[in-house]
């Protein structure tokens, strides 16, 4: 079922609700929360199906928050609240309610979707892009319990995890995080069966990515070994390797569908890890509504705590000031000649040395046996 009400209020918006409901045959409303999602029209569709295909597993009221202030300073002065109710089939597992604030409107979006909240049920807020710096300030996630955002969205995915380390308030969490659940699951476990002293570790995985650097920052926060970032073609994370003295465990997906892990000892095994659809992720947010505790201490680690491999511009730098010096000091290299062939080379020497001496001990002798001419008289001449 499908409802318009245009120029409406929230207490129209309600009863409208109620109608529906006992329209239906349902008189209870048998939902556990309330999920708002904070969007535009353009991203509205992609975020009102992954919301309704999580409502099969947690039935709840959500509402769409779409903002639209206008462009001409006589629509921003219109304050209108258009609505689109679903309910039924059409709204998954609970309601749908579609809140499109025009003008001024825009800027209070709280003081509509207060009385529409479901009571004494927990609320979640969703940015599924554009979210604020600091959601636990903005007026629509003062309300919740949960509020979730998705630094993928943003222009700097790691600059937009710095800001989320700057105004982390518990209950907050991003989907970049939730991204990397299957691996961190996978690891804990391999290191169940493996217990192993991990020395260093390596992550691997496209450029731009916020979840592999939130995997390398959980690895460094819970090992406190060193991680190096390795950016490769992706798609998303590709490998992981923790490098242990008897030997490395390797979890590996180049293709974004299935892993290989391989550990010491035991063969190579095939594990499911999928990158997840959007609705998977917001599922598995609202089966915990506490704080995350493990995502707070990672995103507060400073992405510098990751280390990049040297270019080869780097090395060529390191290496020039040691080619150099070998330049300006060449090191002197002395053949080592056998003991046997050293012997049988010193009488060919000493005849060299004795043929080439000999010339010049003739010309010496020579020149010593030969009379010296007497010099010519002077005349002397009358004083």
């Amino acid at each position: 079922m499908k409802i318009d009400l245009m120029n409406t209020t929230s207490s129209k918006i309600n009863a409208a609700l109620m109608d529906a409901r006992r329209a239906s045959g349902s008189t209870a409303a048998g939902m556990v929360l309330t999920l708002v999602i904070v969007t535009d029209e353009g991203s509205a569709y992609d975020a009102l199906k992954a919301a309704n295909e999580a409502s099969r597993e947690h039935p709840s009221r959500i509402l769409a928050v779409i903002k639209r202030a206008g462009r001409s300073p006589r629509a921003r002065a219109e304050t209108r609240l258009d609505a689109e109710i679903l309910v039924g089939s059409d709204a998954g597992s609970g309601e749908t309610v579609i809140l499109r604030m025009h003008g001024e409107l825009a800027a209070h979006a709280q003081s509509v979707v207060l009385p529409l909240l479901l009571p004494d049920a927990p609320v979640v807020v969703w940015w599924p892009d554009n979210a604020p710096q600091h959601p636990a300030q903005d007026p629509l996630g003062a309300l919740a319990q949960r509020r979730i955002t998705d630094a993928v969205t943003a222009e700097s995915p790691v600059g937009q995890l710095a800001q989320r380390a700057a105004s982390y308030t518990p209950g907050d969490t991003d989907l970049a995080w939730t991204r990397i659940t299957g691996w961190r699951s996978m690891l804990a476990a391999a290191l169940d069966q493996h217990p192993a002293k991990i020395t260093s570790a390596v992550v691997e995985g496209e450029s731009y990515n916020p979840s592999v650097e939130l995997l390398g920052l959980w690895l460094t926060t819970r090992l406190r070994v060193p991680v190096e970032r390795v950016v490769t073609a992706g798609p998303g994370i590709t490998s992981v390797t923790l490098r242990a003295k008897g030997g490395s465990i390797t979890l590996d997906r180049p293709d974004g569908l299935m892993g290989t892990l391989a550990m010491p000892g035991a063969p190579d095994r095939q594990v499911a890890l999928k990158r997840r659809e959007t609705s998977e992720l917001i599922a598995e947010e609202l089966r915990r509504l506490d704080p995350d505790d493990i995502y707070s201490a990672a995103v507060r680690t400073p992405v510098e705590r990751l280390r990049e491999p040297a270019s080869e511009t780097e090395a060529t730098a390191e290496a020039a000031p040691v080619i150099e010096a070998a330049v300006a000091a060449p090191a002197r290299v002395t053949a080592k000649v056998p003991a046997a062939a050293a012997e049988k080379a010193a009488p060919a020497a000493k005849k060299a040395a004795a043929k080439k001496a000999a010339p010049a001990a003739k010309k010496a002798v020579a020149k010593k046996a030969a009379p010296a001419k007497k010099a010519p008289a002077r005349k002397r001449s009358g004083s």
